[in-house]
């Protein structure tokens, strides 16, 4: 299909595009007006991961067509969770530690999205707001009415926990009404025509669909993007050192750049349209690279994206850091560090400290494979003690460096 409006057609060329409710009208609509869109975020941390960037730059690239980004804060569904994809219920947070969360991860969005009252400008909400006055008759009376039991067991979020046969409560059963009730209730007073997410959300958006046109006759779309993976199956935002993390206070930025820079060779392309502002036909240049070229490709897209979340002296000083780890042996400014005592500390308790082991367990097996390194030396003693009075260099195979620095 060829689009008319430059918001489908920017979505398109960069690979954002899975499913769309009613493409033709939504193209009509933005091709016409200022259509206001909203993706929902969960506040169960105080930072969001790499796993939720596809749908931040998607809420940028909605900005960048001339439309209005409307970031949704669950501060009233984080209190309940998504059952989507889980086999366990989430736990319970309080009031006071996901609103401590929310004004962390909106520190995010500020770096992508300009806020302002003009009418394309981003706006923040939460849906604490508006669910937590609804009264329980009341749901039921006027939104209840509108679900059924029997379609709603056939959705994935339920269907697959009841298979697995691990227990769903009754208020993670809700979830699903009071996220289409998020969309109905933004529809008839913020405006909102467009609701965003990824295709795991695909049920949940068309429930709120038809919420509004069954409450108040609202013509209102949605569009999901494509599950995204790496090129070898695994998950994105996720490492064996856990999750990628987007504030700076929850990932050192160096470590934020090298995920990046470690990026499979056939991710390069598509990750740089996804998640950089780049030109298509210098992306198109840069992944037509080939052989050891193409690691140039993926410095300029470690570069992009951590200039994006976390500015440019941040991107500057990982790839110096990068630079002098790797090519002059050093060890950098910008890498992760672990204070090494008077008295020293184990190899072992070194790797976990600085995050290249998840447990004492997988550290022994970095050691027995050869892995771990002392200043370039490989050490597969897993009893070997680290001391000194300055500064060690301790890596994890070819790609993961950091600095012991003494008390």
């Amino acid at each position: 299909m060829t689009y008319k409006s430059s918001l489908l057609r920017l979505l398109d060329e960069r690979g954002y595009v899975h499913q769309m409710t009613d493409a033709e009208g939504l193209d009509a609509l933005a091709a016409k007006q200022v259509v206001p869109g909203y993706i929902g975020f969960d506040a169960t941390a105080p930072s969001l991961h790499v796993g939720s960037l596809v749908q931040i730059m998607l809420l940028r690239r909605l900005q960048q067509a001339g439309h209005k980004p409307v970031v949704l804060m669950g501060g009233g569904t984080t209190r309940i969770g998504d059952p989507t994809g889980r086999d366990e219920s989430r736990k319970m947070l309080s009031d006071e530690v996901i609103e401590a969360n929310i004004a962390s991860i909106r520190t995010i969005f500020e770096r992508f999205l300009t806020f302002g009252d003009g009418p394309t400008d981003a706006i923040m909400v939460n849906n604490h707001d508006w669910l937590g006055q609804l009264g329980y008759i009341q749901l039921l009376q006027e939104v209840g009415t509108h679900f059924t039991v029997n379609r709603m067991l056939t959705f994935d979020s339920v269907k697959l926990r009841l298979e697995r046969e691990q227990p769903m409560t009754f208020l993670e059963f809700n979830y699903m009404i009071l996220q289409g009730y998020d969309f109905r209730h933004l529809a008839k007073n913020a405006g909102v025509r467009l609701q965003m997410g990824g295709s795991d959300q695909w049920g949940n958006i068309v429930n709120g669909i038809e919420l509004s046109r069954r409450m108040d006759g609202t013509e209102v779309f949605g569009v999901t993007t494509p599950l995204l993976t790496t090129a070898d199956g695994a998950k994105m935002g996720k490492t064996a050192a856990g999750a990628v993390w987007l504030n700076d206070d929850a990932l050192p930025a160096y470590d934020f750049w090298q995920y990046w820079r470690n990026a499979d060779d056939r991710d390069v392309g598509k990750f740089l349209r996804l998640f950089t502002d780049l030109p298509l036909d210098e992306i198109a240049r840069l992944e037509a690279l080939e052989g050891a070229e193409i690691n140039q490709a993926k410095i300029v897209l470690a570069n992009e994206v951590t200039r994006l979340c976390r500015g440019e002296d941040a991107a500057k000083a990982a790839e110096v850091t990068a630079a002098a780890t790797f090519a002059g042996g050093g060890v950098g400014e910008d890498l992760p560090e672990l204070t090494l005592p008077a008295e020293g500390l184990g190899l072992i308790d070194a790797l976990v400290g600085i995050g290249f082991a998840a447990s004492r367990g997988e550290a022994k097996r970095l050691i027995a494979g050869g892995g771990a390194r002392i200043d370039g030396e490989s050490v597969t003693d897993e009893t070997h003690h680290i001391t000194g009075v300055s500064e060690v260099r301790i890596s994890a195979g070819k790609k993961k460096h950091g600095v012991l620095r003494p008390a």
